[in-house]
């Protein structure tokens, strides 16, 4: 596939930043997995979802477990649509799952569903009743603006319209944390709200002191800036990180690119030939299906 210059551009300013930063990008989602989402990461992770649940009144969680997932081969690295996402159980059985999310493909609402869903019914072994199904929740960290009605931080659950204190059940529980409106945000209290400290360490346009400041003020975030440390200071990992930035970044373009030729050639070609051109470049039945919104058994049927 042919990019533009100016992808070839934004390529040169992965690198120039690689270089001159110090510090990695924390909401890399490679990286995000890789200090919160291994065995040994648990004080870190605890910390996290306190900040977050404790946002709406929980009470705090004592212990979690995490899952780890996913063997991190390289076909898992340089993969465009992976999605490397932390998984934990807590002490209730509850489920969880927290994914990252730095740009906009229009879908996280229906993405998170989705993925909340899988891990909903997933959980229940055949032949179980439903009530063992245990509760999810699901936790987004995007870097753009959704909602864009909401708040930093915004949670859903199922209430009846009328009612909304009446809940249908407590099974499904959807967080967003929408880096864009914390940036934005000017009242920032990293002295007592534990989530503005974690959305400090986040933020890769936070001062290098006030980054140290708040590690200092939590032993959560300590440990996870002492790991991102560590892991800066291996090569392999920080060659890692850099292929994941350019997966996500050859994703990204391939998308802008596919759906610029759609646009020039929509008149003169049916969705099937823009289908056929995608799938003999090399892209994925998934990634043709996102871009022309034909279903899957038709573009298997392109390709054979």
């Amino acid at each position: 596939m042919q990019f533009t210059a100016t992808h070839r551009i934004r390529v040169m300013e992965v690198n120039n930043s690689f270089e001159s930063s110090q510090r990695l990008n924390p909401l890399n989602d490679y990286l995000f997995y890789k200090v919160m989402g291994e065995k040994g990461d648990e004080l870190q992770l605890l910390g996290f979802l306190n900040a977050v649940l404790g946002h709406s009144g929980k009470e705090p969680i004592e212990s979690v477990e995490i899952l780890e997932n996913k063997a991190l081969t390289a076909d898992v690295i340089n993969g465009k649509s992976c999605i490397l996402d932390v998984r934990a159980v807590l002490a209730d059985g509850t489920m969880l799952n927290i994914e990252v999310q730095l740009r906009n493909e229009h879908n996280i609402d229906r993405r998170s569903l989705f993925h909340w869903s899988r891990m909903y019914s997933e959980s229940l072994n055949k032949g179980e009743d439903y009530q063992k199904l245990p509760n999810v929740i699901a936790v987004n960290i995007v870097d753009f603006d959704f909602p864009a009605e909401g708040g930093v931080h915004t949670c859903f659950h199922l209430r009846e319209d009328t009612n909304p204190s009446l809940v249908l059940t407590d099974a499904l529980e959807i967080h967003f944390i929408n880096m864009v409106k914390w940036r934005r945000q000017v009242e920032k209290d990293i002295t007592k709200n534990p989530l503005h400290r974690w959305l400090t360490w986040f933020d890769m346009k936070s001062p290098p002191e006030l980054v140290k400041e708040v590690a200092g003020m939590d032993s959560a975030i300590m440990a996870a800036n002492e790991k991102q440390e560590y892991l800066s200071q291996d090569w392999e990992e920080r060659d890692l990180y850099r292929r994941r930035l350019m997966a996500i970044l050859d994703y990204n373009s391939g998308i802008n690119y596919a759906r610029e030729e759609g646009l020039q050639k929509g008149l003169r070609e049916s969705k099937e030939e823009i289908a056929s051109k995608l799938l003999a470049e090399g892209m994925s039945v998934e990634f043709v299906q996102k871009i022309t919104g034909l279903d899957i058994a038709t573009i298997q049927g392109l390709s054979s």
